[in-house]
């Protein structure tokens, strides 16, 4: 590995019989750059990392690593190193086995292989497992396996098509943590496929919300929570309440709350606002509403709210508050700002 690479996806298109998997994607990636593509099943995210992997040709565009055009190569020529969904270990060689496996196709020599198969699993925290088998181990584990093989390599660009989806909540929020270490430590260009926003938010340097086939909006965590560029990412990225609003010359109004739209102009009429819980204050003044429920989540609260129009809203506040069923309460929004659709809004937390 002489270093990381950029990569770069121009326009690329990918079609399917009947159906536009991507549809024109634009993006760059920036050398020891880590990214995740977020979006629903189905908006192409898969397909575009399989088009850089070259597991699917492409219709149209270009794309690039490090500046060369990759799109007739072969995956064996494109110095990239994957992890699956699907460990897909081989259950008849043990764990350093495994992980050498990919220098063994190199002709990479004997004493070379273990050295660098020792390695690997060191960085990912399986030093001592290489003489067990798959079956032996958990499946948090299997995949550390799996990203020591594709890391022993050495590749210029990891890719990681979702794979942290196939374990419980613990192991993944801890294999997360240890995947942007050990990303941060490499250097490496990184790409990550998920459909989980928290996942997302939490280990990217910046974030590409896809819908569609196309890019809706790319930039850092905080920019896609705090300025959402569309209604569709507002509601994609993070928790968001829906207030039935409409929009006029510019300002979105609601009961008697005016805010100024955030983004493009967008034509006046009905919409939806969406706020986020903790853009909802209790306080003296605002919205009136009656607490149908409140919940201790440890570091907050959160209170679900029946406003007097019938809407019903989750409020995030600190545990010192602790309204019960049936108190009547006022609520105050502090975003600053919405953004809208004809068919939703979506509240910034532009604070």
């Amino acid at each position: 590995m002489t270093g990381p690479a950029s990569v770069e996806l121009a326009s690329v298109v990918k079609e399917y019989p009947g159906h536009r998997a991507l549809d024109g994607v634009d993006l760059r990636i920036e050398p020891g750059e880590f990214v995740a593509l977020l979006g629903p099943s189905g908006c192409g995210k898969t397909t575009a990392l399989r088009t850089i992997a070259g597991l699917e040709s492409i219709d149209g565009g270009g794309i690039r690593i490090d500046g060369e055009d990759v799109a007739a190569k072969p995956t064996n020529k494109r110095d990239i190193g994957m992890v699956f969904q699907s460990y897909s270990l081989f259950p008849h060689l043990t764990v350093a086995q495994n992980v050498e496996f990919g220098l063994r196709m190199r002709r990479v020599a004997g004493p070379e292989r273990t050295a660098r198969a020792t390695e690997a699993l060191e960085l990912v925290g399986l030093g001592a497992f290489g003489g067990r088998y798959a079956h032996q181990l958990s499946g948090g584990q299997q995949q550390r396996v799996a990203l020591a093989r594709a890391l022993v390599t050495r590749p210029r660009v990891l890719l990681l098509d979702e794979p942290l989806s196939a374990l419980d909540a613990k192991v993944r929020t801890s294999l997360r943590d240890e995947i942007r270490r050990i990303q941060t430590e490499l250097g490496i260009t990184t790409l990550f496929v998920t459909h989980d926003q928290e996942e997302a938010l939490a280990v990217a340097d910046r974030v590409a919300v896809m819908r569609q086939g196309r890019i809706e909006q790319i930039g850092t965590p905080e920019q896609l929570y705090r300025t959402p560029a569309t209604a569709f990412v507002a509601d994609f990225v993070g928790l968001s309440n829906r207030l039935p609003a409409h929009l006029t010359d510019g300002v979105v109004a609601f009961q008697d709350v005016r805010l100024p739209l955030l983004g493009d102009p967008q034509p006046d009429g009905p919409v939806e606002a969406l706020v986020r819980p903790e853009d909802l204050v209790l306080g003296e003044e605002g919205l009136r509403g009656t607490v149908i429920a409140s919940s201790f989540l440890g570091s907050v609260r959160r209170t679900q709210v029946r406003l007097d129009d019938g809407a019903v809203v989750s409020v995030q506040h600190d545990v010192e508050q602790a309204p019960a069923a049936g108190d009547e309460v006022r609520l105050r929004i502090r975003a600053t700002a919405v953004s809208a659709s004809a068919a939703a809004v979506s509240a910034s937390a532009v604070a």
